[in-house]
């Protein structure tokens, strides 16, 4: 079982948040620098609506925050949540580690019952 620093609604929203490429690449741009969502908008072939909407998503998660500067809303990431999400991918690849050795030994345990 995966134990984390975050609770199960948590851990949705950072998954939800990431399974869109353009959200995960404002993430990254977010986590390069500080950029306003007017310059964010102006990355992609959608409406500024439709990129406020994706940092929407990805503030929800935590994953980003905003902050106003001006006429202008700062997006920069969250590394808190990032080192989180990070803890969790960790033990993921530790418990699907576990099950690969596992089975590794279950195959040489078969192999030498053979000889």
């Amino acid at each position: 079982m995966v134990v984390g620093y975050l609770s199960e609604d948590e851990t949705d929203r950072i998954f939800q948040a990431l399974a869109a490429a353009t959200r995960r690449d404002i993430l990254a741009r977010a986590i390069s620098e500080e950029q306003s969502v007017s310059a964010l908008a102006r990355r992609y072939q959608m409406s500024f609506a439709a990129v406020q909407k994706h940092v929407a998503v990805l503030e929800r998660a935590g994953l980003v925050s905003k902050q106003p500067r001006g006429r202008e809303q700062l997006v920069a990431a969250r590394l808190e949540t990032l080192r989180k999400a990070m803890s969790l991918f960790e033990q993921y690849e530790q418990l699907w580690h576990g099950r690969a050795m596992r089975i590794a030994d279950i195959l040489a345990d078969d192999e030498g019952s053979r000889q």
